[in-house]
């Protein structure tokens, strides 16, 4: 199972709710690419897939399509904002390396 901090789901809610239309919730992926071979992807969807597995974090809709699953299963996504820039950050227990910028890894 994924799980999101309450940082990240206030930080969802607030994007998802300047949306017109307001779309069902949020896709979390993982996609081939990048120098370490995957990479996390997020994006608004209006409904979830066939497959998709739907978890509810506090009314915010997440959608995780099978194959992503097996490669988000324990993983803690959470909103960060530093000196450096603010964005939403994933700590993933599966991960064995990471690319040098950090947007990308392998399992």
């Amino acid at each position: 199972m994924i799980t999101l901090t309450t940082t990240a789901i206030g930080k969802v809610k607030e994007i998802l709710g300047s949306q017109d239309p307001k779309p069902a919730g949020l896709r979390i992926s993982v996609v081939g690419g990048g120098c370490s071979g995957f990479s996390y992807s997020m994006a608004f969807e209006n409904s979830p897939g066939l497959l998709d597995k739907t978890y509810n974090f506090e009314d915010l809709k997440v959608f995780i399509d099978q194959a992503s699953m097996l490669y988000l299963d324990g993983a803690e996504v959470d909103y960060v904002e530093t000196l450096e820039g603010a964005g939403f950050k994933f700590s993933n227990p599966q991960v064995k390396s990471t690319c040098g910028c950090g947007s990308s890894f392998s399992v």
